[in-house]
């Protein structure tokens, strides 16, 4: 119950805060181009609170519904406007001024995306460095001449002091299906290709293609308790069972064994325990638990103990507050050029739809951040305000970027768009929201019912 207060608030503050960035640079542009502001509304439906602005009796609004808002200008369109005040509504004014009012939401958005970006790498994320571990000799890792021991320092020529900073570089690489060159610790360079890559895999799966895998510390496996009816009491596992291997692969910290199940709900597996001084193997078919938004695999199984990781495995993702700035605005650029690539290609069918999430994923990851700490939170913050930002620049109408699209044309051809033309568009724009919208929510209801 408390974990779903944190999911819904954290969502409520999200939305509402970026919501409220997006419309304030319609509005303070407005402003500054002596355009009249007649409502400043975050969320939509009954207001919950409303003031009157000094400035020309502006109503500032906080609505019932936190998924949207709007800044509404005065236009002769929309309503009667009076002789005197005729020159300050939007309508009346330059197209170049209108371009500059539109365009001025979603680029606060990217403004805010590289402030909370600056800001995270000035905290600095505290993260595993990337000394590996166990690598399957099937994966990426391993054919690429990756070996046990090594540390990635760089990901063509990006440093990543810990792993989430290595695969946030790969990930790139992996949607474009380019190369990349990984330095190691010891100044070997290697390269990682994804070129021969089938398209239709999904993001999602890249950690298990990639086969990256930790150098933990070893400590024995003992089981402590096995849950009745799970997967490894169906096996015949039992408590005091040292799990020594799967599949071959050596488990010598708890955290493997979590990660070779995990990710795996419904396949088989071989485990070899050590049992009174035998070496037993017996097959087991991993469970599967809903989890948030996610379905994982489990085997039923508790350790007898899990000592901390030591302090000199971790490292912090940091830079200087100049050097931060660079860093912010590389960030910014390289996930919105990110999320548009990805965007192209679930258009032309090379991903799945499955990748658009909708309000109640969005929800769950916000709760997820901000239980993770204020430095993740930040990160999210800056990841759903630059998605923002390219969502609204994309030429759809009803979108910012329609609007922007049909004022391009004018400036080329000397006039306003006709009202017809405007009309369809507003159709079609309508009728691609509305799609992308179910999209989203029937992935979203898919993931908690799966």
């Amino acid at each position: 119950m408390d974990n779903m207060i944190v999911v819904i608030l954290a969502f409520i503050f999200t939305i509402a805060l970026l919501v409220a960035i997006h419309e304030y640079g319609h509005f303070w542009v407005a402003r500054k181009l002596n355009v009249k502001v007649l409502r400043f509304s975050i969320g939509f439906g009954t207001p919950l609170f409303r003031f009157r602005g000094v400035k020309d009796n502006t109503e500032f609004v906080l609505a019932s519904i936190p998924l949207g808002g709007y800044v509404k200008m005065l236009d002769e369109r929309e309503g009667d406007v009076a002789e005197e005040e005729s020159h300050r509504a939007f309508n009346r004014q330059s197209v170049y001024k209108r371009f500059a009012i539109v365009f001025a939401g979603p680029f606060v958005n990217f403004v805010f995306a590289v402030f909370a970006f600056w800001l995270m790498f000035v905290i600095g994320i505290q993260g595993i460095k990337p000394v590996m571990g166990h690598l399957d000799t099937n994966s990426i890792a391993w054919q690429s001449g990756l070996r046990s021991g090594d540390q990635i320092v760089s990901v063509d020529g990006d440093e990543t002091p810990t792993l989430n900073a290595v695969y946030e570089q790969l990930l790139e690489a992996f949607i474009e299906r380019k190369n990349v060159i990984l330095t190691l610790s010891d100044q070997r360079n290697i390269t990682f290709r994804f070129d021969g890559l089938k398209q239709n895999i999904e993001p999602s799966e890249l950690q298990d293609i990639i086969g990256l895998s930790l150098q933990l510390p070893v400590e024995k496996v003992i089981i402590s308790e096995v849950t009745a009816d799970s997967p490894a009491a169906t096996a015949g596992m039992l408590s005091g069972d040292q799990i020594v291997s799967i599949n071959g692969l050596p488990i010598d910290h708890w955290r493997d064994l979590v990660r070779s199940v995990i990710d795996k709900p419904g396949k088989k597996i071989v485990i070899e325990l050590l049992r009174n001084g035998q070496h037993i193997q017996l097959p087991v078919t991993i469970g599967t638990v809903k989890k948030g938004s996610k379905t994982i695999g489990q085997i039923g199984v508790r350790p007898k103990s899990v000592t901390p990781l030591p302090e000199s495995m971790y490292a912090m993702h940091q830079y200087d507050v100049i050097t931060a700035i660079t860093k912010g605005i590389e960030k910014t650029w390289d996930l919105s050029v990110l999320t548009l690539k990805m965007l192209g290609r679930i258009v032309v069918g090379e991903a799945s739809i499955k990748n658009i999430s909708g309000p109640i994923t969005i929800a769950e990851v916000a709760g997820h951040s901000v239980q993770m700490g204020f430095e993740n939170f930040l990160r999210f913050l800056a990841i759903v305000s630059l998605s923002l930002g390219v969502i609204n620049l994309l030429p759809i109408p009803m979108l910012d970027g329609g609007h922007l699209l049909f004022y391009l044309v004018e400036m080329v051809k000397g006039s306003p768009v006709s009202d017809a033309v405007q009309e369809i568009g507003l159709k079609i724009g309508i009728t691609l929201l509305v799609m992308l919208m179910s999209i989203a929510l029937y992935n979203d209801f898919t993931r908690l019912l799966n």
